[in-house]
């Protein structure tokens, strides 16, 4: 398995894992000779970061679906030219913790037309696309379960000392993704499960609902098969 120069994304519904699967995923690199780069979506990039603090930081429910999915495939732009494409001339790896997948599912059910995502993920980052999505698929009660966040307050807004607006990252624990309704984080599953018969680069969806080990052998599986 040749990981050198791939570009390798773990995606998937709140609370399926990502975060422990892409630091199991950093090891496998460390410990085969090779590097990685870390790309963070939405963010990543100063200027992607200052994007990602209006997206999770705010009530999106006044926010026009297409003003959001723009926002994120500008912050996507940006991290693959300063990012992704310097990292693969480097013949690094590049993790990637979410994508233009998950616009695929999260803007989707929001309401953005599903024939215009790629579209416009071919405008911001050209031919420059994961070798491998790896989604990590979760109900969304369980996802509710492991991130504390109870789904009878899904939709509610949040107030700070300062409105709606949220602390800028460190994630806040319930940001505008999950302040949504139940029913939406549903679709949201169903997007992501149907992603691999619309996505333009390769896919893979994994049981997330298993124990880490045995989600991370899958992902070894999936990398053997694809690299």
């Amino acid at each position: 398995m040749n990981l050198r120069g791939k570009f390798i994304v773990i995606d998937g519904p709140d609370g399926a894992g990502k975060g422990t699967q892409i630091e199991r995923l950093k090891t496998l690199i460390t410990e085969g000779g090779g590097q990685w780069v870390y790309a963070k979506d939405p963010g990543g990039t100063p200027i992607g970061d200052r994007i990602r603090h209006i997206l999770l930081g705010y009530d999106l429910a006044e926010m026009d679906p297409h003003c959001e999915a723009l926002l994120f495939m500008a912050s996507r732009a940006q991290l693959v030219a300063e990012i992704v494409r310097p990292a693969i001339a480097a013949g690094k790896t590049i993790v990637g913790d979410r994508f233009i997948s998950a616009t695929c599912a999260y803007q989707i059910a929001a309401g953005f037309p599903g024939d215009e995502v790629i579209a416009l993920g071919r405008l911001a980052v050209g031919d420059t696309w994961p070798d491998l999505t790896i989604v990590l698929d979760v109900p969304p009660e369980v996802g509710f379960q492991r991130t504390g966040h109870d789904p009878r307050k899904t939709g509610r807004r949040k107030k700070t000392a300062h409105g709606d607006q949220l602390n800028m990252f460190a994630d806040a624990r319930v940001d505008a993704m999950e302040r949504r309704p139940l029913d939406f984080h549903r679709r949201v599953r169903e997007n992501f499960q149907n992603l691999p018969s619309v996505y333009p680069a390769p896919v893979e969806v994994i049981d997330g609902t298993r124990d880490a080990g045995a989600v991370f052998a899958a992902i070894q599986e999936a990398l053997e098969r694809a690299f």
